[in-house]
């Protein structure tokens, strides 16, 4: 990240003046090149005069009539291919102008004076940033003083400003850490910036109470109710009967001194079992021992009771009168926290670890770089977020545009193969999704909406389509945020173009292919769509010859499917085959969809949601392209777990299915959207973007996906692949983004690889300890065996613990089977002679 410049490029004002229009009044450092009327038109919207404020967004460097030629080579973007999303930029044999955002505020200001009432102005920020929503204040302030002061010094101020945005600290995360920064962001950070870090940290956690499950928060809610009728004496006598070093906090407030160090029995250590010890796993208590002792704080001290970090630090309870032990996250961030003498109360409402707002110890959000800008005499706060991909602009809401097109009885037109994969029940987010994907010409409608309205929707069509970023790129550079009458045969000219418009003119025009109405929350079809599309039959063909040839090798799904029906009509260009119902697959994940919104989850989990239906989309096509052409460009060879005598044994690749049936469905019900895809420019990305993955990718040889998706579905799985895939993972995996980018929160996290701790085969059991011993050494990857249940934990921390002493003792034993003198010859006539060792032996060198 540039410590300095290159943050805005340009600077734009226009006003509309009553007589000549749109007029762009101020380009600054330099004139860009571009149609003065086009660039004025995009700042004024229509409408403009009847909203006090609004907000548009539109591109520049997309299409020849944009593009900008500035006169001067000064503070201009630099001409460098777009690299691949979350990877750093790199030389490409084929240069193009890079992208430019502009963000533009339009503001209409009351003027009785005036002849129409009012001046309408417009302020715009160009700038190669995705996250464009953080130039926001700059703008509002800068036209405010623009108001007060007419004059281009306004625009100068504004740019030097902007520029002047250090953020050289900014960490620059790869692809797999902004993959898992959503997912991380389920969680709770516990540790500040160092969360992503790569380096590996003996974790210590800040404050106990940011992690702790269910399971202790029962212990705690129990406690705290039998905490009411203790007796401090009592209290205080089982105190001093535990000969345990902590601190107490007694239900008075006041702190007791602390006792005197009782010294453990020299052999104490030595003498308990692996499960009696303590073992860090990252401040989150795992009980072990008697399970009897749950009303653990019935007569003990309030202390204990009202300490969270006493029920979660390395000595938590381990010296009460009922003998039970415990196994903690951190030794180390217990006995911080008992020397710490301010007293520390259980809320009202106790949190569970996974509650994002509980974070005491935490001032800032981590998913975002905090700095400060200075203009005039004010200073900026700025929130850059961290893992932003490039085809992810502005501040979208996807929850926003289901929630708007959410019914597909308010869907018309006639239902096309590209479109509609569930028939007449297709839900119009799929419809969207299939539209954008098999590029087709899109248009939203908002008529009477603001702009900037408009514009959202647009870039969240363009992240849905792209799996928000991660996935799938090209949208971008085809859309038109906000489109107007005065350009409207240069973008209209554009393929696959995705459009922002607000005069209902278009409405009756044939230029698109798909209409959404916001204010309606309609959409409609093209009544041409089959005339400029059409259906391939070779396509259906493909389909069915696949099935009739039988090739397709079946493994696991998502769910059970509904049987498949043929049609017999050979003279139809339409495949023969169709389903009884609508796609099982698209129908669970919108009813999925649609009850996470209704359960208010977020729009985090929603784009998290998509993103892996994409992926999904993309590895199906693989599957589909293999199986049509012979081989696969944008994905693993599709291939099951193999092991035969003489042969060393193979992971299976690619997508999986339950069953052929539902492989065959899946491919009939996706081949002609897929065949569609396969001819448009985001298939080219793909195919660019998945080479470039397994050049830099730090795991090689093997599909991670489809080893996670096997632990997951699969119904058998035989113990030569289990311990295969564990065994991989742990001879492979060295860093916490190589498995816990493609790890899904809201299907368990590590709950499934966790479930190879109670695998019948030791084998399996040690590699996964292996595992999660390296993904523990990583502060996020602690997090993320914390949100494992206490069963998996319990036996992680059983199982890490014996194996750690089975190692000390081996290495004891070679240590004591080395000899500690050199073997030397006797003489056999001196039997009581005593052989000496070198004397460089006796000096320690052995």
């Amino acid at each position: 990240m540039s410590s300095a410049g290159n943050h805005c490029s340009f600077v734009l004002l226009a006003e509309f003046h009553i007589l000549e229009g749109a007029q762009l009044k101020y380009q600054f450092p330099q004139p860009l090149g571009v149609d003065e009327g086009v660039l004025a038109m995009s700042m004024l919207p229509d409408g403009a005069d009847t909203q006090s404020d609004d907000w548009t967004i539109f591109f520049l460097n997309q299409t020849p009539f944009n593009t900008i030629s500035p006169v001067l080579a000064l503070d201009t973007p630099e001409t460098k291919a777009v690299g691949l999303p979350g990877e750093s930029d790199e030389v490409s044999s084929k240069d193009k102008p890079e992208l430019l955002c502009v963000l533009n505020l339009v503001r209409t200001k009351r003027d009785e004076t005036l002849h129409r009432g009012a001046r309408v102005l417009a302020l715009a920020l160009c700038t190669r940033h995705p996250f464009i929503q953080i130039f926001k204040p700059f703008l509002l302030l800068a036209l405010d003083d623009y108001f007060s002061d007419p004059s281009q010094d306004c625009l100068t101020r504004l740019f030097d400003a902007v520029n002047a945005m250090d953020l050289s600290d900014a960490p620059v995360l790869t692809r797999y850490e902004k993959l898992l920064a959503p997912k991380e962001q389920l969680h709770t950070w516990n540790n500040s910036n160092s969360a992503l870090s790569s380096t590996k940290t003996n974790h210590r956690s800040t404050n106990s109470a940011e992690s702790y499950s269910s399971f202790e928060e029962g212990i705690l809610m129990r406690s705290r109710e039998k905490e009411i009728n203790s007796d401090d004496t009592r209290s205080r006598e089982r105190k001093n009967s535990r000969g345990k070093d902590f601190t107490d906090t007694e239900s008075n407030g006041a702190l007791p001194a602390p006792p005197p160090p009782v010294p453990a029995p020299p052999t104490a250590q030595n003498q308990q079992s692996p499960a009696d010890s303590s073992f860090s796993l990252g401040g989150s208590a795992v009980w072990v021992g008697d399970e009897s002792g749950l009303d653990l704080a019935q007569k003990d001290s309030t202390g204990d009771a009202n300490s969270i970090n006493s029920l979660t630090g390395s000595a938590t309870l381990a010296g009460s009168s009922r003998k039970r032990r415990s196994t903690d996250a951190s030794s180390s961030s217990s006995q911080a926290n008992s020397r710490d003498h301010n007293p520390r109360h259980i809320p009202t409402t106790v949190h569970s670890y996974y509650d994002p707002h509980s974070r005491p110890g935490m001032a800032k959000d981590t998913h975002f770089y905090h700095t400060s800008v200075a203009y005039r005499d004010h200073q900026i706060p700025i929130k850059m977020p961290l893992s932003t991909f490039p085809e992810e602009v502005g501040d979208y809401s996807l929850i926003t545009l289901i929630k708007v097109f959410s019914s597909h009885q308010l869907v018309s037109g006639p239902q096309h193969p590209h479109l509609h994969t569930n028939g007449p029940q297709t839900h119009p987010i799929i419809i969207l999704f299939n539209a954008l994907v098999t590029g087709k010409r899109i248009i939203f409608l908002g008529h009477r909406k603001p702009a900037g309205q408009v514009s959202a929707f647009v870039l969240s069509a363009c992240a849905l389509g792209s799996g928000c970023g991660a996935v799938l790129r090209g949208f971008i550079e085809r859309s038109f945020p906000y489109a107007n009458l005065n350009n409207r045969d240069e973008w209209e000219s554009v393929p696959a173009y995705i459009a922002g418009v607000t005069n209902p003119i278009f409405e009756t025009s044939q230029a698109w292919d798909l209409l959404l109405d916001i204010g309606s929350g309609s959409v409609t079809v093209a009544k041409d769509i089959h005339t400029n599309y059409p259906v391939s039959a070779a396509t259906g063909a493909a389909a069915q010859a696949i099935s009739r040839t039988n090739t397709l090798k079946a493994e696991s799904s998502i769910g059970s499917e509904s049987d498949l029906a043929r049609v017999g009509n050979k003279e139809g260009p339409k495949s023969e085959f169709i389903t009884k119902t609508d796609n099982n697959a698209d129908r669970i994940f919108i009813e999925d969809i649609r009850s996470a919104i209704d359960d208010h989850f977020g729009e985090t989990l929603v784009r998290m949601r998509f993103t892996e239906y994409v992926t999904r989309f993309v590895r199906l096509a693989s599957r589909y392209e293999e199986e049509l052409v012979g081989s696969t460009r944008i994905g693993y060879p599709s291939s099951p777990y193999s092991e035969s005598p003489g042969r060393l044994p193979q992971l299976g690749s690619g997508i999986a299915f339950i069953d052929e049936a539902t492989c065959f469905k899946e491919i009939a019900a996706n081949a002609q959207r897929i065949e569609a895809w396969r001819k448009t420019n985001s298939y080219t990305y793909c195919v660019a973007d998945f080479s470039k993955l397994q050049a830099n990718s730090n795991v090689k040889g093997f599909d991670v996906l489809h080893q996670l998706f096997r632990l997951r579905h699969a119904k058998h799985m035989s113990d030569g692949e289990a311990t295969l895939i564990i065994k991989t993972f742990a001879d492979n995996v060295k860093t916490y983004e190589q498995l816990l980018a493609y790890l899904i929160p809201h299907g368990g996290g590590l709950l499934h690889l966790g479930f190879g701790l109670f695998h019948q085969k030791e084998a399996v059991r040690d590699g996964t300890v292996d595992l999660l011993n390296q993904l523990r050494a990583y502060p996020i990857g602690v997090l993320f065996l914390q949100a494992l249940n206490h069963f998996q934990r319990y036996a992680y921390v059983r199982q890490a613990h014996a194996k750690e002493k089975r190692m000390a003792e081996q290495q004891e034993q070679r240590q004591s089977s080395q000899p500690l003198y050199p073997l030397t010859t006797y003489n056999r006539s001196h039997s009581n002679s005593i052989a000496m060792p070198h004397p460089e032996r006796l000096n320690g060198g052995f």
